[in-house]
Order: C-alpha cells, then sequence, then structure tokens
C-alpha cells in the first residue's frame, strides 16, 4: 500500500502523545526506561524500483526513529542497532540481553503484539543460558556477527556475575509464572495489542507477568494510525479508542445488526432501512450507541478503506493540555469520537 513521507510524521505525532497519557496513571516512567522489544522484517523491490516494505519497518528506518532526539519517555534499553539488524535472531538475542543488563532501570515492557511477546519469553526460555555466559563475563556470543550490533551492545554489556547468578536462579526454577517481574522487579505494565485475535494471549501474560496491567495504547491499523487509548489501564475486554480526526478521512458505514452492547447508558439506535444502511455517515452525523464499519481515506491516496467495525459510546469536544515532560503538548478543540473495538484484530503491521 502507498505511503508518503507526511504519514510518517503524522504517525509519529500521534505517538507522542502515549506516553503523556500514560504518564496521568502511571506517574515516574520519564525516570526509567522502556524494554520494547522492536523488530524491521525484509524488504523488496516492485518491477517500478519502488520499496515494499511494512509500516513498521518503514518507520524504524526513518529518521523519525534513528534521529529521534533524546525524551525521558522514548528511552528504550534497545540500542537502534539492535532494533535494525536484519536478522531476526540477532536482533532478539542482542535487545534482550540488553534488557537484562539494564533490568532495575525497567519501567514498562512490550512489543507491538502480544504474540511477538510471548514470542521473546519463550526465547529467554530457551537462551537462557548463553545470556547468562555473556553478563557474567561481559562478552557476546560468537553467533551474533553483525558488527554494528556487537559495538552497539558493547556498549551497554559489562561483566556482571551476580546479575548472572540472578538470572540462573530465577531462569532455572520449574515454574516461569511471573518471569516478566521477577527478572524486570520495577516494571509496572506491560504494553501490547491484546485486544481482537491477540486476545487470547491474555491468560498467557498473565502468567508470565503476575497481573501487571495489559496496556493497549493506541488504534491503527497498515493504512494510517486512528487514535489513542485514553484510559489504558481498563481491563483489555473494555478497551476504546479515541480518534483523533486529523489522522485521515473518516466515514462510516451503518451496520444493522444486534452489537451485544448494553445500551443501559447510551441512546438505542433505531433500526435501519436499506437505503440508510449503504450509505456513508460523516463524522459529525454518527450516533451514540450505533455499529458501523470505520471506512477512512488516507493522506497517502488510499479511499475508502475499511476496518473492523465500531460502536460509538461517546462524543466530546476536546481542548486538553497534556504534560509530556520536556513541555505541553496541546491538543486543539476537535470532537473527538470514542469508539468500541469489537473483536477484530489490527492489519498486521
Amino acid at each position: 500500500m502507498p505511503t508518503i513521507e507526511e504519514e510518517l510524521g503524522r504517525r509519529s505525532l500521534l505517538y507522542s502523545l502515549l506516553m503523556p497519557v500514560m504518564s496521568q496513571f502511571v506517574p515516574g516512567l520519564e525516570k526509567g526506561k522502556g524494554m520494547y522489544l522492536m523488530f524491521i522484517k525484509s524488504e523488496a523491490k516492485t518491477p517500478g524500483g519502488i520499496v515494499a516494505r511494512p509500516v513498521l519497518t518503514s518507520y524504524y528506518k526513518s529518521s523519525y526513529f534513528k534521529d529521534r532526539p533524546y525524551d525521558p519517555y522514548t528511552n528504550y534499553t534497545s540500542p537502534n542497532e539492535t532494533v535494525l539488524c536484519p536478522d531476526s535472531y540477532q536482533s532478539m538475542y542482542s535487545q534482550l540481553l540488553c534488557g537484562l543488563c539494564q533490568h532495575k532501570e525497567v519501567l514498562r515492557v512490550g512489543a507491538v503484539f502480544a504474540s511477538g511477546f510471548i514470542r521473546a519469553i519463550r526465547f529467554l526460555e530457551k537462551h537462557w543460558p548463553l545470556l547468562c555466559h555473556d553478563i557474567r563475563t561481559g562478552t557476546i556470543n560468537n553467533t551474533i556477527t553483525d558488527l554494528s550490533v556487537r559495538d552497539a551492545v558493547m556498549k551497554i554489556l559489562k561483566p556482571d556475575p551476580r546479575l548472572g547468578d540472578l538470572i540462573q536462579s530465577e531462569c532455572g526454577k520449574s515454574s516461569w509464572q511471573g518471569i516478566i517481574t521477577r527478572l524486570w522487579p520495577n516494571t509496572k505494565y506491560v504494553d501490547v495489542i491484546v485486544t481482537g485475535t491477540m486476545s487470547q494471549y491474555i491468560p498467557t501474560l498473565d502468567y508470565y507477568s503476575n497481573g501487571l496491567p495489559l496496556v493497549c495504547t493506541m488504534y491503527a491499523s497498515s493504512e494510517c494510525y486512528f487514535g489513542v487509548n485514553l484510559n489504558p489501564l481498563c481491563k483489555p475486554s473494555e478497551v476504546s479508542y479515541t480518534l483523533i480526526p486529523t489522522m485521515c478521512y473518516y466515514e462510516f458505514l451503518p451496520v444493522n445488526r444486534s452489537n451485544g452492547v448494553s445500551h443501559d447508558s447510551l441512546h438505542t439506535p433505531r433500526s435501519l432501512n436499506e437505503k440508510e444502511q449503504q450509505e456513508l455517515v460523516e463524522l459529525v452525523d454518527v450516533k451514540l450507541g450505533q455499529e458501523y464499519e470505520l471506512v477512512v481515506t488516507t493522506y497517502a491516496g488510499e479511499n475508502n478503506q475499511k476496518h473492523p467495525f465500531v460502536i460509538v459510546t461517546f462524543i466530546l469536544t476536546l481542548s486538553k493540555v497534556l504534560n509530556c515532560g520536556r513541555g505541553f503538548v496541546s491538543l486543539p478543540s476537535l470532537t473527538l469520537f470514542k469508539v468500541l473495538n469489537c473483536g477484530c484484530c489490527f492489519v498486521t503491521m
């Protein structure tokens, strides 16, 4: 799907809103780091010579990520070189190694999808003896051959026999319940997508994290990003998102079916006739309690892209200033729509 440079800037703007929201619910996040496991994927070229690659790969390879200014809220344990390593084994190994070396500084952990984070835990289950050896000796395993990755990791890795012993003691136990809080004791929440099909991983994440909050911060797809979760510590089953109207052009296709949502606190929508079910509704004309299929037109030129069903649960006009640590982020007076993600998974990024 097509994209443009300006779209990366727009997505970066939405990213910049996530931590100011989180800091209102979890104070002190600027005093530590986030262990976020981020990866790039392979890319190809079209017959016309245009690069084709996943959306997140484009973002990680852009200056918006590589040359981002220092921000305590985007202070990650993984050096850029480990994220940009094309070899998935070397990337995963080096990111976990850096995360373990900085275990006391980690205040939040996560990945894009719940499945990806669990894959990292399974990787740790298999390779923790090698990681322990590297931490004890202050050396990197010979399987890590990318020179830029080795150089970046060596700036963090120092011989630490006591930490190696701690990791061996915890990982060597028969049960891995709570392994996240045992290895990263200051972790306050797990930041992953657990809505839609990712909800199947909630029990596993609860087991590994000792019941830490599972946070879904944003609503996004490959085509564009849509909005943020203004109540990030809610239960995964209650996750809803507030659409930001400047991210794309929104339209809504009414869906006339039972949506399973209690209307005790909502306006019960009337039944739709056949013509109304086929007409797209403008953003300003959505009705409380009505279920819609989200239809977007992006700045990159994609027209009428359909997305998972949403239910309008709240309409408000918001003018708010968020403290982002370095200063203040001002949200202009815009009509925002709080919508419920109805069990559909995000498009793979």
